[in-house]
Parts: C-alpha cells; structure tokens; sequence
C-alpha cells in the first residue's frame, strides 16, 4: 500500500481565507477572537471568532451560509490539485456537528426544513455543486468529527476504495449553539487560556478547512510532502459531557496511534493538543499524554486562535499542524501564563526550531469521544 499523502487544503476563518494566511497570522500571534456583541446570536456579549462577511462566488445563489462556507472552502482546495469530485475514484467526507442548524431558529420545523438540517442531505447538496459521483459521506461525532473524518478517508485510502478524498470540516455559530454552551457555562469571560490557571472555558469560533488526501505520490502537495498516518479513536464512557477524569481513554488512542505508525513518543516534535480551555478538559489531556509517556514533548493548543470551531476543528488544526511541521517549528501555546494542570506536559511558550519529522494531533468531544493522529514529513 502506497502512503497517503497531503494533495492541497484550504482554511476559511476570521484569520484569512487561505491555509497561507491563516498560518502566516498564527505564526504572528495574531486571533480571530473578539467581544461580540450580536442578539442574534446571544443575549450576552461574548468573546467569539466570528467571520464578519462571507465571500461571494459564482452560482451561490441557492446555497445557505453553511453550505456556502463549505463550497467556497472545496472551491479553493480543489483550485490547488488536479483531482475532481467528478470521478469515481474521490469520496467527499463532510465533518460537521451541527450543519444547517442555524435555520431552526424560531421556525416551525416543516417537512422542507427537516430535509435542509438533515445532514446527509446538506452533504448531498453541497457535493452536487461539484458533480460529485460518489455518495457523500458525513462525519458527526461531536468535536472529534475532523479528525475522525480525516482518519476514515486514510483507511478508505488504504484500503483501495478510492484514490483520492475531500475531506471538508465547517460549522457555523448560531444561537443555538451558543445558547447551549452557555447553560454548561462552558463559555470564558475573556480570550480563551488553554492549560492555564487561569482558562475559565472555551471561545466558539466558525469557519471551514479542506483536505484532499491522495495516494498518487505524483500529486502530492510539495515542496515538503506530507503523509498522513494511521488514527486510532476511544471513548471515555464517563458522562455525555464531561470527559474522563483519569485521562486513561485518551492515552489508550495516543498510545495505539504511536504503535501503528512504529514511533516512539521520542520520535514526536509536538502535539497539537483539543485544549479547549475548559477545566476539566485540559486537566484530562494534560494526565493522558503524562500517561503515554509523553511529558517532554512541546505541546500547544490552537483555541487561542481560532476559538472553538467545533466540526472544522480538527481539519483547521490538522492545516496549521502539518504548516509547522513542514517549517520545522513548533508554534507557542496562546494566551498562556503560569501551568495550572495536574500533569506533567510540557507547554510551548515560544516559536522553536525542531529537526523531527512527526506531529500528532488529538480531539476529544461530548460523549467522551477521543482521537489522535499522526502527520509525518517526508523529504
């Protein structure tokens, strides 16, 4: 079986509209976060990473917000590689937690409307714009959703299925959304401080990222190509919302995932952590990569970034994670300050060099879901 390689992506966020600029502003500590002040979205002023205007592109009409988030982000990722949807060698795997959820509103929930918030009709419509041959897959399990999609279009890949794969993560924030954070009280009354003392919770954000995963080396995505390792997901069965307490189940995912890919944690230049900025949450991982051996390794989380995008999460974190990892940097952890978790890790502060070749990328969700994957540069 030949590798999987990194064809071309794309990142839409309030950061820019490209996986360049996206990562160029990560690179200069820049956020999307912002004080939000939006009734349509919330009652309250909150700290988000919202995208002020939506691009427009041609045939748009027709489309709602998500769906044209998601198109415009496919448009820009298919732009950089040769690969059509139109073929039958490509499967395209929508990555979503809650889709076109944002039409509920205050609308009587009709026969049409239940249709549009169906997601596997949501991904037919958007693969339609494309042509697309083969049914569209969806991907919904909470925000472990972009990695878990990005690990079934490797084994799909892997398995001979097809060639080639879009994966597209995006979810956009509504009331709905917000609403529901809040009743956890889940939702930080300043910029998000993922591992910190301080971190009193998440900042949502929204946006969209694609990865076109290919296993023609031919049309890997240069001048430093990246392979996509093998993934391994677990479950805490702990509480719907919160996660583990022991950290037990992640390191299970983190621990199989550096045994499938034959590394040892040594081998790993970082980890792009969840670190959500939630107590429980950051508490968690920090206790499970200290039980997967990993307490020397730079870890970093992303949130302060880009805010909390759910659905797109892993696919955003996965662009910015492979940027880095082909400059052979390791990116510092926003907005952090002084250690406040129990386990032993090892927190980037700041922009450093590193000669390793491997990154692994984690998620953990509702429900107790994990997931954890490995990047790998390739000369």
């Amino acid at each position: 079986m030949n590798n999987v390689f990194l064809a071309s992506g794309n990142i839409i966020s309030p950061l820019g509209l490209s996986t360049a600029d996206n990562y160029l502003a990560v690179k200069e500590g820049r956020t999307g976060i912002a004080w939000q002040n939006n009734t349509a979205i919330s009652a309250e002023p909150f700290y988000a990473s919202l995208l002020a205007t939506m691009p427009a592109f041609e045939g748009h009409t027709g489309y709602t917000r998500f769906e044209r988030l998601c198109i415009l982000s496919m448009k820009n990722a298919l732009a950089g590689t040769s690969i059509k949807l139109n073929h039958s060698d490509t499967i395209f795997i929508l990555s979503t937690t809650k889709g076109n959820i944002s039409l509920l509103g205050n609308n009587a929930l009709t026969p049409q409307l239940r249709s549009q918030l169906a997601l596997h009709a949501t991904a037919k419509k958007i693969g339609a714009y494309f042509n697309t041959v083969n049914t569209p897959l969806v991907i919904s399990n909470a925000c472990i959703s972009g990695v878990l999609a990005i690990m079934l279009a490797k084994r799909l890949l892997k398995a001979g299925k097809f060639k080639h794969a879009v994966i597209t993560g995006a979810d956009e924030i509504s009331y709905f959304i917000v609403s529901g954070f809040q009743s956890l009280h889940a939702v930080s009354s300043q910029p998000c401080k993922p591992f910190d003392k301080n971190r009193d919770g998440i900042n949502l954000g929204e946006g969209a990222a694609t990865m076109i995963l290919t296993v023609e080396e031919s049309l890997a995505d240069s001048p430093v190509k990246i392979t996509v390792g093998d993934g391994v997901s677990s479950n805490d069965a702990n509480h719907i919302s919160g996660p583990s307490r022991t950290g037990a189940e992640l390191s299970m995912a983190v621990s199989e995932t550096l045994k499938q890919n034959h590394l040892q944690p040594a081998d790993i230049s970082f980890i792009s952590a969840h670190g959500t900025a939630t107590v429980y949450n950051d508490e968690m991982e920090s206790k499970a990569f200290e039980l997967a051996a990993l307490t020397d390794v730079p870890l970093h989380s992303l949130k302060g970034h880009f805010g909390h995008t759910l659905g797109a999460a892993g696919v955003i974190e996965s662009l910015i994670t492979i940027y880095s990892l082909r400059d052979e940097i390791i990116l510092p952890n926003k907005n952090y300050n002084d250690y406040g978790v129990s386990g032993k890790v090892n927190i980037s502060r700041a922009t450093t060099k590193t000669g390793k070749k491997n990154a692994l990328k984690t998620a953990s969700g509702f429900g107790g879901c994990n997931a954890a994957i490995v990047y790998s540069s390739i000369n």
